[in-house]
């Protein structure tokens, strides 16, 4: 089952495992607001782990990680720590693309994102972005952030569902990130059986709420109308916060 809290936060629960994407559990943090849904209830910080896609700190938030029971793992990309040393204060395990640990039954693999992975605004480029695939029951990609990239399918390989990124959380994005087109392509490659929209519609610049307010409010039904016309195939569940989906058993 997949639960989306909002951004890049997500549970996926598998074989009776709970694992959290990115937690990001406040109303404001730095110039960004919540703009949509509710907080993430207590429930979302329940998790036998935590998967960090890479060190932004909408991605890595350290005040959201302290809402985690103490000693729960936290798998980060590999350097994070040297680069982000209050992360001493939880329990970690770095991995890097290529590389796979368990967690309880299930078998986590980490795989390439194409994405600035450091710790802005002044992190020396030492640690990369990751996505996760998650190995249970089923496969499920979780993207993090990413742009399309050769070779992607293969490194990602045969899944069932893929959460993937449409938006983002300004009236512009930059290289190294997915949009509803390009995440919709992205679905021609990887042909799971279902997919999530994810990272849109949830934060915004303080101040900016009249610019460009199509890129915060129409990603996830963007994707929704070009994946049925580049891979009809899939099914789309375009979710609200606090929202889940207990997609079908068994591999792609």
């Amino acid at each position: 089952m997949i639960t989306w809290w909002g951004h890049a936060t997500c549970t996926v629960e598998d074989s009776g495992v709970r694992l959290l994407t990115d937690p990001l559990f406040v109303r404001r943090f730095a110039h960004l607001r919540r703009r949509r849904g509710a907080l993430p209830t207590a429930d979302a910080a329940l998790a036998d782990a935590v998967l960090i896609s890479h060190l932004h700190s909408d991605h890595l938030h350290l005040p959201s990680l302290s809402r985690l029971a103490p000693g729960t793992l936290v798998v980060v990309p590999r350097g994070a720590v040297r680069q982000v040393p209050a992360l001493r204060r939880f329990r970690t395990a770095e991995i890097a693309p290529g590389e796979s640990l368990r967690i309880a039954s299930l078998t986590v693999r980490a795989v390439h994102a194409e994405h600035d992975g450091r710790r802005l605004p002044v992190g020396p480029r030492r640690c990369p972005a990751l996505g996760y695939v998650v190995e249970g029951a089923s496969a499920t990609y979780f993207a993090g952030d990413t742009g399309l990239y050769d070779g992607m399918a293969e490194a990602v390989g045969p899944v069932h569902a893929a959460l993937l990124p449409v938006g983002g959380w300004g009236p512009n994005l930059g290289v190294g990130h997915l949009d509803a087109g390009r995440a919709a392509q992205a679905l021609t490659a990887l042909g799971p059986r279902h997919a999530v929209p994810i990272h849109y519609g949830t934060y915004w610049p303080i101040g900016l709420d009249g610019v460009r307010p199509h890129e915060f409010h129409t990603p996830g039904q963007e994707f929704v109308r070009k994946a049925a016309a580049l891979a009809p195939e899939v099914s789309v569940h375009r979710l609200e916060h606090g929202e889940s989906v207990r997609t079908t058993a068994g591999r792609s």
